[in-house]
């Protein structure tokens, strides 16, 4: 795994630039440490819970757990080889040290507290280190306390009970109900733990600490043999990997639930509104994980998702919702708690509106996958089946409507990407009644409604003059990268005005490096997304346009993975600046990587 290097890192008012953050994580929850060393973020014991460290979104009250040397020194980071355990290099004058950093789980899955494991070791030299440990106060809305018992100090923030656990030569110099700071030193073959556990609304455990040192081995072990057990084999293999790997992060261990991404509130746009809590199960998102998953042969996470997503929509009807908890309820309305915001972009938002609109892309999200799902040799069981027809159903009688398209946009409109998705919809439940995997019964409205869909995107969607497809009918020339998610369309009903709207894509809403931004006119407000630039890629390859394919592949990893970050992407890149915004790990970035490889490696 390449190296992340920084010299004398330097926080700008109290911040870290958004792509120079590590993160670590157990199948539960993630952390991000900043090139500082500071754990800036971490959600106990849960992705989608309220946050015990988020000096990210305040710097002057939020929450942090910094391991930092006490003099001025150079940072490298790496992850290990097939593994999310993560390597920091200290270097200063006198000294070299090395952090390993871990949620710990065990070979047999997650453990029922969480642990998180920082050891130390000293390479050259002697090098005094600072422990700085304060918690956050959930915008000021609970006040953390220390209660000493008989194995040790115990802070209690709210419903959390977290202990931090030393080696004896740490030295803790100041502790009160909010903080704890220390110093220790490390020199030739010293070997430091630093670790803290935390457990919700449960009586904590309390481990040996050579038994949390063991488990950072032991989880390095699962990583591996997770990663070796992927089936992968093709173009840009260790990308792939590495994206895999961030992958992983957001698939939620206790319920097969797959999150958009670990933050909230970290922008668009630096200074702007689009700020957004991703901490949640999007259906788009979510299929399109399960779809990269396939790709690499994750049998048991695309099994797990796939059936949770199919439980949480039984539940909740087949009118979908945009987004789920990660435990398949209502994703709450948005609260704005008081905080200065990333880089004092605000609001700060908890919850996520887009929960209420009516997206029809989603519809064939759901019907690809699970083509794509039975495709791989996996048998629908009877209520998943029903249900697919059921959804099937749905699109047949709501695919007129105005909705909010895939960028959830506040204008209703007749978004061509949402009518594109619903011919995918049905083009897919006729297909699967054709092989038995879903109840033919409707199938002939399926065919005729798709065939409707298919007219009436050909004549109301198409520009002559701009010789591509529109972002929505009327929409003065605008175009829309989403698009290339729906290349099957193109293939199936009119290729050559499909290369041509990808062509004007690449022509107008490319900003060098073959990155691209959304659609016409969001240059403004926002960054090149980058899942955009590799489902242009990915579309390229399924359109038999190869070379064009690989080029876009190999301009926008050019662009984005030597940038100094250890690919854990973010939502947009800065092509001007080289800098990352939105929140991450974005699940959209990583799994676009995957699935242009992999459309690379097929048509190739």
């Amino acid at each position: 795994m390449k190296n992340a290097q920084y010299t004398s890192p330097v926080r700008e008012n109290g911040f870290v630039e958004a792509g120079d953050y590590a993160a670590i994580g157990e199948g539960r929850s993630v952390a991000l440490i900043a090139p500082d060393g500071s754990i800036d973020w971490w959600c106990a014991p849960n992705l989608d819970s309220a946050p015990l460290f988020d000096r990210l979104l305040d710097p002057d009250i939020g929450g942090f757990f910094q391991l930092e040397p006490d003099a001025p020194y150079s940072v490298t980071r790496r992850y290990r080889d097939d593994s999310n355990v993560l390597e920091t290099t200290f270097t200063t004058d006198s000294g070299k040290v090395l952090i390993t950093e871990s949620i710990n789980s065990t070979l047999a899955g997650r453990l029922p507290w969480s642990e998180l494991a920082r050891r130390v070791e000293g390479l050259e030299g002697e090098v005094k280190m600072k422990l700085s440990l304060r918690f956050g106060t959930r915008a000021e809305t609970c006040s953390p306390w220390l209660n000493e018992t008989a194995h040790g100090n115990v802070y209690h923030i709210a419903d959390l009970m977290a202990m931090l656990r030393t080696s004896e030569d740490v030295a803790i110099v100041d502790v009160d109900d909010e903080q704890i700071h220390g110093t220790f030193t490390a020199s030739p073959e010293s070997r430091t733990l630093v670790a803290l556990l935390v457990t919700e609304k449960e009586p904590l455990a309390v481990p040996d600490l050579t038994a949390i040192d063991e488990r950072i081995e032991t989880s390095h072990t699962a990583w591996v043999d997770w990663s070796k057990s992927l089936s992968y084999r093709g173009a840009y293999e260790n990308h792939v990997g590495r994206s895999a790997l961030a992958l992983k992060f957001l698939w939620y261990s206790p319920t097969g639930a797959l999150a958009a991404a670990a933050t909230t509130s970290i922008p668009e746009g630096v200074g702007k509104e689009k700020n957004y809590d991703y901490r949640y199960a999007w259906v788009r998102d979510a299929c399109l994980i399960i779809k990269a998953f396939a790709f690499l042969g994750a049998l048991e996470e695309c099994k797990a998702a796939f059936s949770w997503l199919s439980k949480t929509i039984i539940r909740h009807g087949v009118r979908l919702h945009a987004c789920y908890t990660l435990e398949g309820e209502a994703v709450p309305a948005e609260t704005y708690p008081p905080l200065r915001g990333y880089k004092d972009s605000r609001p700060v938002r908890v919850g996520n509106n887009a929960r209420d609109q009516l997206q029809l892309s989603m519809y064939g999200d759901m019907l690809a996958t699970a083509q794509l799902f039975v495709n791989a040799g996996h048998v629908l069981d009877l209520r998943t089946s029903r249900l697919l027809g059921e959804l099937a159903n749905c699109c047949a009688d709501h695919w007129r409507q105005k909705d909010c398209g895939i960028w959830e946009l506040p204008e209703h409109q007749h978004y061509t990407h949402s009518k594109m998705a619903c011919w995918l919809a049905l083009d897919r439940a006729v297909e699967m009644a054709r092989e038995k995997h879903i109840e033919p019964t409707w199938v002939g409205r399926w065919e005729r409604e798709r065939d409707r869909i298919r007219d009436w995107v050909e004549e109301h969607c198409w520009s002559e003059s701009k010789q591509a497809y529109l972002f929505y009918p009327q929409s003065e020339d605008r175009l829309d990268a989403s698009l290339a998610l729906v290349h099957r369309y193109g293939n199936s009903v009119n290729p050559q005005r499909m290369l041509s709207t990808y062509r004007a894509i690449r022509e107008e809403l490319g900003d060098g490096c073959a990155m691209t931004y959304r659609y016409s006119g969001v240059q403004e407000e926002e960054n090149t997304f980058v899942a955009c630039s590799f489902w242009l890629a990915e579309a390229w390859a399924a359109m038999g346009e190869i070379e064009c394919a690989k080029t876009a592949m190999e301009e926008i990893l050019e662009c984005i993975c030597d940038k100094g970050n250890v690919e854990t992407f973010n939502e947009m890149f800065d092509v001007r600046t080289g800098k990352w915004s939105g929140n991450l790990p974005q699940g959209l970035s990583h799994l676009a990587l995957i699935c242009a490889a992999q459309a690379i490696t097929e048509h190739s």
